[in-house]
């Protein structure tokens, strides 16, 4: 069914947005290494990223099942 292929796009597309964000962090980590809220906030996208890689992956999977 390409409704859940294109839902697994679109939470892919978020996983490219956090990516975006998880790499202004990691740049404003290195201006100021000593930053340990930019580090937990590192750490919750890096989590939050992967579970996205996880749901898309499952909604992908998911459109076998349904025809």
């Amino acid at each position: 069914m390409s409704d859940l292929g294109e839902i697994a796009d679109a939470i892919e597309d978020v996983g490219r947005r956090l990516d975006e964000a998880i790499f202004s962090v990691v740049r404003a980590q290195m201006r100021d290494p000593g930053d340990d809220d930019a580090r937990e906030l590192e750490r919750r996208l890096a989590r939050a990223r992967r579970s996205l890689v996880k749901a898309a992956a499952l909604v992908r999977d998911s459109s076998d099942l349904v025809e």
